[in-house]
């Protein structure tokens, strides 16, 4: 069995161990808990990979648990699977903290893939070597550590606030083409996953709004350019 954790909030009982026994059948170590306050317990208290959470569940919901994951562990991969499939309750879930979302029915191939593609992500970002430090104004962003600085204020970047910011600096006063950004960190240049986008350029612009000559501008069909 490969060294992969899972843990899976899922209070629909059936399709829970369902789930369990083909992501374990897969080789996945994988961890069933059928609310969020069981679920968010075992995240403080053991080690896991890759989350994945139903969003309407007692006790605590998939959007809230996220959010108690995303504040202990920035970089955790988490996917929603949930019933729901309105635009905005897939923003939100996206704002929540989401790497993916999944909509009840799916099939169980089209999980694995997705899983698959997070974690290759996750892996090359964690053996890459970051070593440059890079000047955006009067701010200081260093993509190992993920930390992005201002005189004595420090802020903790997510692992997509870290590499979206990596490739603005990379083609600092040139345009980042969104295509290429999306593809590049969300696998897949869908319709929500561009959405998910624009609520990561829009945390960036906040991080960065204490330098009035650094700013993150729209390019008309194009993407983004960050100006400094």
């Amino acid at each position: 069995m490969n060294s992969i954790r899972i843990l899976l909030a899922e209070d629909d009982t059936n399709l829970g161990i369902l789930l369990k026994n083909y992501l374990t059948a897969k080789n996945y170590e994988t961890f069933l808990y059928i609310n969020g306050i069981l679920a968010l317990d075992a995240f403080r208290n053991k080690s896991f990979d890759l989350c994945i959470l139903d969003i309407m569940m007692p006790e605590m919901d998939g959007l809230t648990l996220a959010r108690e994951i995303r504040l202990a562990s920035p970089d955790m991969p988490v996917i929603f699977l949930t019933a729901k499939n309105q635009q905005e309750d897939i923003l939100e879930g996206f704002r929540s903290g989401a790497d993916d979302y999944i909509t009840k029915p799916f099939s169980m191939e089209e999980l694995i893939l997705r899983i698959e593609a997070i974690l290759r992500r996750t892996t090359a970002i964690s053996s890459a070597k970051k070593e440059e430090l890079y000047t955006i104004g009067n701010y200081t962003f260093d993509p190992l550590k993920q930390i992005l600085t201002l005189k004595d204020q420090h802020i903790k970047l997510t692992t997509k606030e870290s590499e979206l910011l990596e490739l603005l600096c990379r083609n600092e006063n040139l345009i980042l083409e969104r295509n290429f950004a999306l593809k590049a960190i969300w696998i897949d240049d869908n319709y929500f996953n561009a959405r998910s986008m624009d609520v990561y350029i829009s945390r960036l612009r906040k991080y960065l709004g204490k330098d009035p000559l650094v700013k993150i501008v729209n390019v008309h069909g194009r993407g983004y350019k960050l100006i400094c």
